[in-house]
């Protein structure tokens, strides 16, 4: 069955303000079903986990199946989903928790593609412990990091590499099953940040080959939160800090404190709306992986359009190579303003695509783009042909 952009836009109440909405890869919008699931789970009789009254089972329950929704989404299993506040947030715990074993002459990757979430904690936990980090350099012309940027840093004192999946700058999508291969054979551990991948392709942590996989709900029309992905027996040899009553069981020894029931009830929401993109049959998983196929396919068409319209306006400059496959996301500047400025111009006409670094700095940095980033504009799953349309046509009149 085809994609049908106008039925799934139905269900996202935000949308009838009619502002057109380029803003997904720094939070998506919120089908009504999300809504509907944290309400009712706020104002049902809940308390903390247990197995004695019907509060603590509800609450159980809820926990049990964000980790199984979480788990089809990706490819991971339930028992070795960590959530936390945000992906900034579990990123630094883990960082903290990884390198209580580092010392000097250890060695961190972090490139210079990636999200400050992914850099900044490996960075400062390195620096801790008197561990060396070495940076992996992007070509700034093309917007393309090369598997070779970061094998040919890999040596024996190697402990972890830190990597995104998708930039959420340019959209650029490393080769990271080539990239995770070269880090295990170094006897390294791979940390991927699939926040920006998440909300658009089908995820499969095997196929990618991620020691340790990052995420965040609200990127994938979920509510604000944070989560991990890691193989169960991994995380069995990690011991964060963690307070002495707390559960030492994996995954809730990296949980610090009661989770919000309520998130948790909204991913699980948010996983089934994304399994129901197109209607198909089979498990979740299955469902899943038909209906992202679908969305990417959908995204990648609309990428086009955008693409193409922006590269016949002489005074739009874009960064990142259009060939490449990329998330849908855009990175652009007009000739004579400021980004704030064509950023405000926009939403002045109801069209939301900001300007910024998105705090991938060290990427606008090496784009030559300083702390004043760009223009991004991304593709969502509620975005139609004619607000892409629409944001062409306000640029060409900026």
């Amino acid at each position: 069955m085809a994609y049908d952009v106008n039925a799934i836009r139905k269900h996202f109440p935000a949308l009838e303000s009619g502002a057109a909405h380029f803003d997904g890869p720094g939070g998506s919008q919120v089908p009504d079903v999300v809504g509907e699931a944290v309400s009712s789970t706020l104002c049902a009789a809940i308390a903390n986990r247990g197995t004695v009254t019907a509060a603590e089972r509800r609450a159980d329950g809820v926990v049990r199946e964000a980790r199984q929704a979480v788990a089809d989404l990706l490819g991971a299993r339930p028992e070795g989903v960590v959530f936390g506040r945000s992906m900034t947030q579990v990123t630094y715990d883990f960082s903290r928790t990884l390198a209580k074993n580092w010392g000097p002459g250890d060695e961190v990757v972090v490139t210079r593609l990636d999200h400050d979430a992914n850099v900044r904690p490996w960075v400062q936990a390195a620096e801790a412990r008197g561990a060396t980090v070495r940076w992996a350099d992007f070509n700034p012309e093309t917007g393309e990091l090369p598997t070779s940027a970061i094998t040919e840093l890999l040596t024996d004192r190697t402990r972890l590499v830190a990597v995104t999946a998708a930039s959420n700058l340019l959209g650029t999508r490393p080769d990271i099953p080539a990239i995770t291969d070269a880090v295990r054979e170094a006897g390294a551990l791979s940390y991927v940040d699939g926040v920006h991948l998440t909300p658009h392709s089908p995820v499969d942590i095997a196929a990618l080959g991620a020691d340790f996989y990052a995420c965040s709900p609200y990127k994938f029309l979920g509510p604000h939160l944070g989560l991990l992905a890691a193989a169960p027996d991994l995380l069995e040899t990690l011991q964060p800090d963690k307070l002495l009553p707390s559960s030492n069981a994996v995954p809730e020894r990296f949980e610090l404190g009661t989770l919000p029931y309520e998130l948790l009830a909204g991913t699980t929401a948010a996983i089934d709306f994304l399994a129901g993109l197109v209607p198909s049959e089979g498990s979740r998983r299955e469902r899943l992986r038909t209906s992202l196929t679908a969305l990417e396919a959908h995204e990648d068409a609309l990428l086009q359009r955008l693409e193409d319209g922006l590269a016949a306006l002489p005074r739009v400059v874009r960064y990142g190579s259009p060939t490449r496959r990329r998330t849908p996301t855009v990175l652009f500047s007009v000739t004579g303003l400021t980004p704030q400025a064509v950023y405000e111009r926009l939403g002045a006409r109801g069209i939301n695509a900001p300007a910024s670094t998105f705090y991938a700095i060290e990427c606008a940095r090496h784009l030559g783009l300083g702390d004043a980033g760009a223009v991004r504009a991304g593709i969502a799953p509620y975005t139609t042909a004619a607000e892409v349309d629409l944001l062409l046509a306000a640029v060409a009149e900026l």
